[in-house]
């Protein structure tokens, strides 16, 4: 089945001058010559993107949009007219976010987080920017310390609220802040908690046994980096251990007694070596 707004498979059908059919199902699509690979002949199997061009016939190209239907984007508006705004999504022809679909009145030369839709009756690629309707909030099917991907889309007075595998909403809290977050940010993250309203803590560090784990990690190659010493001890405030090793304190002295009971480091008054430093 032909799949608008992602990409396909489809095999080439026919050539003309302007370029390749490509057969799916009852109908042909064209990919335009300058898509088409180098070498191409009739039988060929070609993966491409599927869409409708501006007089709202189906086309197929090569390129590579930013996003796919059914994906989350930030992307920046290259115009606005009275239809909507468009974005640019990596395509010659922009993606359209009519005026319904913008909470708030889309600005030219900014950019935004929006998600990528399949209008269903005329079969257009549009995007909306009305971003909580567009998460999913019953059905979590995801688990406690489950690897994720996140995109930050705001932020509000607990911490920063981020799109989890283009799917559901989640919350980064500020304490668990180690680096500079913005809107449109991408990210590795792991699901902290599934609470019983079904709402969704994240963090960007391992939990559990993992945490204790990447904590090590991070610790040896900071000392291996600064001649097998680092001036941090229990002592230390966790504002300093947060600028040195992006780790809570907590985070770090379960990873510094790791590394004790393995007899990598010695601990000093002044701080903590590496073993035959």
């Amino acid at each position: 089945m032909l799949k608008i707004g992602e990409f396909n498979e489809l095999a080439v059908k026919k050539e003309v001058d302007f370029g390749v059919y490509l057969a799916a199902e009852d109908q042909e699509i064209l990919l335009p010559k300058k898509y088409v690979p180098q070498g191409t002949k009739v039988g060929d199997i070609l993966k491409v993107f599927i869409y409708t061009d501006s007089e709202d016939r189906i086309i197929a190209t090569t390129l590579t949009p930013k996003a796919v239907v059914g994906e989350f984007a930030y992307l920046l508006v290259k115009d606005t007219n009275k239809y909507g705004a468009f974005l640019d999504w990596g395509l010659e022809k922009d993606l359209l976010v009519p005026h319904s679909e913008q909470p708030q009145k889309m600005v030219k030369g900014k950019k935004y987080v929006v998600k990528v839709c399949l209008d269903p009756v005329t079969e257009r690629v549009l995007a909306t920017a009305k971003t909580e309707k567009s998460l999913e909030k019953e059905e979590i099917e995801l688990t406690e310390g489950e690897e994720v991907n996140l995109l930050v889309y705001d932020s509000n007075e607990l911490g920063v609220k981020v799109i989890i595998n283009n799917k559901y909403s989640g919350l980064l809290y500020k304490s668990d802040i180690y680096q500079e977050l913005n809107i449109g940010d991408r990210l590795k993250g792991y699901v902290r908690k599934i609470r019983e309203d079904n709402k969704i803590d994240v963090s960007i560090r391992k939990t559990g046994y993992g945490e204790i784990q990447e904590a090590k990690e991070r610790i040896l190659a900071k000392l291996k980096a600064s001649n097998g010493f680092l001036s941090l001890n229990d002592r230390s405030s966790p504002e300093l251990i947060k600028k040195i090793l992006q780790l809570s304190k907590k985070s770090f002295k379960k990873g510094v007694g790791g590394l004790y009971k393995e007899g990598v480091i010695e601990l000093t008054e002044e701080g903590i070596r590496l073993r035959g430093e």
